[in-house]
């Protein structure tokens, strides 16, 4: 989008450019022309028609410089806005949040509301993608005319969208709700509702990323929470419990790294189910673990080559484990490669570059860096600095490359505690 942006605003310089050089030529040459006549006495007719010339030239230059700044104008309006529903984009939404932060008050907070669609992904299989524009488009007109009185409504890709207000009276929660009603929709054969999660400004977050990680983090959690009862979820919080049981640090650490994976996979912009999927590999993507012997796990020391080969072993005992639960397939696909590297040389298929999944790109780099900056009994912790660095290091032969520079833009922004 905004290279599009970039390019449109590029065409109407241009555009600009050619429409100018005419009246300048044209405006030039009548200029010389009055002022040769200081010199050398012009006859009648060619003075009127060097000055008639040069006030059309004018003229014509006054309508370039109107046209252009209406082009320029559009092509602004073009940048900061969604194309599917004419609502503010991403973009927009980044310049209104620095705008908040410098007038919300304690007594008139301004409140970031982010909402993701539940269901809308069954609803293009089922319908198609054009129906599945249209309802976006009905949605966004929904939302807007809720927000409206109090502030805007935003579109951030796919079927997430944003509000931003200013509540009056403090009553943050209820426009918030009214804000996530909005979004729903129902009908014969389909059912759309949205999860929310908000942030509220200047009492919770003092920086637009953090603002944005907040209500990020508390969105995942309403979104969790209503899907907890279904069997995926049952299955995973019981493998994860048993690795808890078999290595009671080990919950933290998987916490960490599905945290910082869901953040990654925000700013790749990977659609909500796509990244449901992925955190819960992030979650258990060492579940495999369990049938590493203990003696190997808990060894102080480098591993030798026998044991190397039972750890390696782990992601394809873990595919093996979670491919038995049907709806935990596309995890289990995530699980088996999360050890790939992206030269080729990872294990257990050798994948390299793009062979390798995206989540599973995500999930190396995240685990690694979580790794890095925590406390081990053989190794001392990076600082986040130092371990940003160590993955820039290693892109393009353990970690992609592009991944990793999205992980660094998303670690710059987080609290020093998710780093910790």
């Amino acid at each position: 989008m905004q290279l599009r942006a970039a390019w449109s605003v590029e065409q109407h310089r241009l555009q600009g450019r050619r429409a100018l050089a005419l009246p300048g030529s044209i405006g030039l040459a009548s200029l010389a022309l009055l002022a040769a006549g200081q010199v050398q006495p012009l006859q009648a007719g060619a003075a009127l028609v060097a000055a008639a010339a040069l006030a059309g030239a004018l003229v014509w230059f006054a309508l370039a410089v109107a046209h252009n700044m209406r082009a320029l104008a559009g092509s602004r309006h073009d940048s900061l806005t969604d194309a599917l529903t004419g609502l503010q984009n991403r973009r927009s939404l980044n310049d209104d949040l620095e705008d908040a932060l410098t007038g919300a008050t304690d007594e008139r907070p301004t409140v970031l509301v982010l909402l993701d669609l539940d269901g809308f992904k069954q609803y293009n299989d089922n319908f198609g993608h054009p129906a599945g524009d249209a309802l976006l488009a009905r949605l966004a007109a929904s939302l807007h005319r809720a927000v409206a009185p109090h502030g805007r409504a935003y579109r951030l890709g796919g079927d997430e969208f944003c509000a931003l207000f200013t509540a009056p009276g403090n009553d943050t929660s209820h426009l918030a709700a009214a804000a996530a009603a909005a979004m729903c929709q129902s009908g014969r054969g389909f059912s759309i509702t949205a999860s929310h999660g908000m942030a509220v400004l200047p009492s919770e977050a003092h920086t637009s990323s953090h603002a944005l990680q907040l209500a990020d983090q508390r969105l995942y959690e309403r979104k969790s929470g209503r899907q907890r009862s279904g069997t995926a979820e049952q299955i995973r919080d019981a493998l994860v419990q048993a690795l808890e049981e078999r290595q009671p640090e080990l919950r933290g650490r998987l916490d960490g790294v599905a945290a910082l994976t869901r953040a990654v996979a925000r700013a790749l912009e990977l659609s909500s189910d796509d990244i449901d999927v992925l955190v819960r590999a992030a979650e258990l993507h060492d579940v495999g673990k369990v049938a590493v012997p203990e003696a190997i796990l808990s060894k102080p020391g480098p591993l030798d080559a026998v044991e190397w080969g039972f750890v390696r072993q782990h992601t394809i005992v873990g595919e093996r484990i979670l491919s038995a639960a049907p709806a935990l397939v596309p995890v289990a696909k995530l699980v088996r490669c999360s050890h790939e590297r992206y030269d080729g040389t990872g294990y257990p298929d050798g994948l390299a570059g793009e062979e390798i999944p995206l989540g599973a790109r995500i999930i190396s780099v995240c685990d690694a860096y979580h790794a890095m900056t925590s406390t081990r009994p053989y190794e001392r912790a990076l600082s986040r600095d130092e371990a940003l660095e160590e993955l820039r290091r290693c892109a393009g032969q353990q970690f992609d490359p592009a991944v990793v520079r999205s992980f660094r833009d998303v670690a710059v922004g987080l609290p020093e505690a998710v780093n910790a």
